[in-house]
């Protein structure tokens, strides 16, 4: 995703149509303010944004500030006519600074040499730890949660494997609870899990739809997933334990525990 902010519509159109020419298979999204354009980022994961320093409201630093705050990994690149704007640049560590009026040649070099490239989320391995106690790791490290109901939340996803999960099917998950009662807390809680997500720069293991959520799980590893598909080839053992802290995990923990019996029966 490529997020162009630009005061100015000309400029803006501008800005966008050069970069149509050059990334014209990669999505655009373009604001002419700040604001609209952080409500935007906050609900998808940007990869690029081209951002005029000197919007106003809520200046390009600020905006680029922000929008590493979600992701870590994004690449700034800000679009100027002043010369010190790039000393700004350079303090967030901003992927590029390109001097008014941007070229072909001189958009051409920002991608060449982006920061960050856009495989870096590919490259990033998510685990998702199920037999024993649930946990996901990135890169290897365990991943802290703000609220334990947000990690709960996502347990919940990746044990459906896939199912779209209703707002509804997660309240009667987590509390056995009144939909209407918990409705507003569920919000704010899928809120962090997302902002925690493109925190990491992983949000796009997360599948939304109205009123619902689910896991890609072509995106993730998961110990589960791996041994329900290779069995006794797995590189993952089940030892009898699943999930332990959520008591809602039981109905999988049985049909593991009789996919885990039929293997001994066939041994014998």
């Amino acid at each position: 995703m490529i997020l162009v902010v630009e005061n100015e519509k000309d400029k803006l159109d501008k800005t966008c149509e050069m970069i149509k020419k050059q990334r014209g298979n990669e999505e655009i999204k373009s604001f002419d303010n700040s604001p609209a354009a952080l409500k935007f980022a906050r609900k998808n994961k940007v990869e690029i944004a081209f951002i005029d320093a000197k919007l106003p409201e809520m200046d390009g630093f600020v905006l680029g500030q922000y929008l590493k705050d979600l992701n870590k990994y994004v690449n700034l690149i800000y679009i100027t006519d002043d010369k010190a704007d790039a000393f700004g640049a350079m303090e967030i560590r901003a992927s590029g600074c390109m001097l008014e009026p941007a070229t072909d040649k001189t958009l051409k070099k920002e991608f060449d040499e982006l920061r960050f490239k856009n495989d870096r989320a590919k490259k990033t391995k998510v685990f998702a730890q199920t037999f024993g106690n649930f946990d996901l790791f990135v890169d290897g490290k365990p991943i802290q949660f703000k609220y334990s109901k947000t990690k709960e939340i996502l347990a919940l996803l990746i044990n459906n494997r896939g199912s779209q999960t209703t707002n509804g099917e997660i309240i009667a998950s987590l509390w056995e609870d009144d939909e209407d009662s918990k409705a507003s807390y569920l919000s704010n809680l899928r809120q962090d899990l997302q902002n925690t997500l493109m925190s990491l720069g992983i949000s796009d293991i997360l599948v939304k739809q109205r009123g619902s959520m689910g896991i890609a799980v072509d995106m993730i590893e998961c110990d589960l997933y791996d041994w329900l598909e290779k069995k006794k080839e797995s590189r993952y053992h089940y030892l009898g334990d699943y999930m332990n802290q959520y008591s809602w995990a039981e109905y999988v923990h049985a049909e593991i525990d009789n996919i885990s019996y039929a293997m001994e029966d066939e041994e014998y």
